[in-house]
């Protein structure tokens, strides 16, 4: 099976992924959760595309396409103009549909600069599906690997790095910030590769004692050191003809990395107490989130140790996949019906501690909707409140936030409309709770507003 079969069919141009990148719009939310992750990838350059309720066509690798359907997203559609600089200005259209750019409404054009683009921003349609606008680096292609869920351009490079090295007995270097999925990648390769049918041994190298690490990473004869009652195995052993992961790397205690220097390069390494030499074919994969290239680490057995190198991206520089991963984390028993302005929530953080981050949140917000309570998600998040109006919140990398209104306060329940009150109950299968948290009222308020607007009439009546 050569590139061909994983490639979408595109109307774009053979040549479009070595020029400028392409504006992609992933659907990060939508009622029917089969359509999470589905794409178009368009605007190589300067011009206009318009999105609506039947207009783009989103799909995934090998299907076919079709608009987002939902009665939510107007017909008229919202223009998305790309500039020669690379900005795309979000155009709402004349509609009362309500459009949100990074959980905050706008009414009027607002301007994204190239930069925030990069960093994914946010587009919400009639409070129901969400989008995500990033760049595109290549055209969506189907490579799945185990366990490396994601969409965007970032995702697929991972992929194909893992694919690529998978089908060889190199050393592999991971590099990523914690929680980005470092063992998943390396689990990844080891199904990938020749060994799979053995179980990959796994180390944690920053448990490994001074005095204890060359005993446990390869092995000991009887009476090598004081306690040594029997011979010992050591992980090496273990991993014969399979793979040994190496988890944090950097921690390695400094008296054995030496003999790990030793052990890659020629696969050699001699038992504690031991007179003859013995061999590993292990395959090495190691994994760490700190600089190596500082001080204290052996700098022969880093360059051994770079034989290949993949570069894990942190969550929030591949936004687009974040939708696909909360599918993949819902239980399979209970499927409850995420609220779409929590789901934005989500979608708008940054994930310090990455996917691990994400999934952890997740795991107590789903908990907390299964006890029929209203999750403060800003609180399990630890998001800083809203500046005043006319200012700009700091992103993480001290960047501003897109320029986009400021955030919308908790109405007041004489301000919220019939209309507002019937999209939101329609948007949440017409039950009480979500529907009051969608519109950010408490369940006995907006049975209130029921009382209010006799024309909704309730399900009794």
């Amino acid at each position: 099976m050569d590139d061909s079969d994983h490639t979408l069919t595109s109307p774009l141009p053979a040549s479009a992924p070595g020029g400028d990148a392409l504006l992609g719009l992933t659907i990060a939310w939508h009622p029917d959760l089969r359509r999470v992750g589905e794409q178009f990838v368009g605007l190589a350059e300067a011009g206009t595309m318009e999105l609506s309720r039947y207009l783009p066509a989103f799909r995934r690798p090998g299907q076919d396409g079709e608009g987002l359907g939902h009665s939510s997203v107007s017909r008229t559609a919202v223009r998305l103009i790309r500039d020669a600089a690379g900005g795309v200005t979000v155009w709402p259209p004349q509609s009362r549909m309500v459009i949100e750019l990074n959980g905050r409404e706008i009414a009027e054009p607002v301007h994204l600069t190239r930069e925030q683009i990069d960093r994914g921003a946010v587009l919400g349609l009639g409070r129901t599906v969400l989008l995500c606008l990033h760049w595109m680096h290549c055209l969506p292609r189907n490579n799945p690997v185990p366990g490396f869920i994601g969409v965007g351009s970032a995702a697929i490079a991972t992929r194909e790095q893992i694919r690529q090295v998978a089908k060889t007995n190199a050393v592999v270097l991971l590099l990523g910030e914690t929680g980005t999925g470092k063992e998943v990648t390396a689990r990844a390769i080891h199904a990938l590769g020749k060994n799979a049918g053995a179980a990959m041994v796994c180390v944690n190298m920053a448990t490994l004692s001074d005095t204890l690490a060359a005993a446990d990473l390869f092995g000991a004869v009887r009476g090598a050191y004081t306690g040594a009652q029997t011979a010992r195995q050591g992980w090496f052993a273990q991993a014969q003809d399979s793979t040994l992961f190496l988890d944090e790397i950097g921690n390695t205690p400094g008296s054995v990395q030496p003999m790990l220097l030793r052990v890659l390069e020629s696969g050699d390494y001699r038992p504690l107490g031991a007179t003859h030499d013995q061999h590993s074919n292990a395959r090495v994969i190691a994994a760490t989130d700190q600089d190596l290239y500082g001080a204290g680490f052996n700098q022969a057995l880093l360059r051994r140790l770079e034989h290949f190198v993949i570069r894990i991206p942190p969550l929030r520089c591949r936004r687009e996949d974040i939708g696909l991963l909360l599918v993949d984390m819902l239980p399979a028993e209970v499927t409850p019906l995420l609220p779409t302005a929590l789901v934005s929530q989500l979608l708008n953080h940054d994930w310090p501690g990455n996917v691990r981050d994400l999934s952890n949140v997740f795991r107590r917000v789903l908990m907390a909707l299964q006890m029929g309570e209203a999750p403060g998600v800003d609180a399990m998040l630890n998001v800083p409140r809203d500046p005043p109006a006319g200012e700009t919140k700091p992103g993480a990398d001290g960047g501003d936030k897109p320029p986009v209104a400021a955030a919308a306060v908790r109405k007041k329940l004489v301000g919220l409309q019939e209309k507002e009150i019937f999209d939101a109950l329609e948007n949440n299968g017409w039950t009480i709770r979500r529907a009051a948290l969608e519109l950010g009222i408490s369940r006995p308020s907006l049975y209130k507003l029921l009382e209010m607007y006799p024309q909704i009439r309730r399900a009794a009546r």
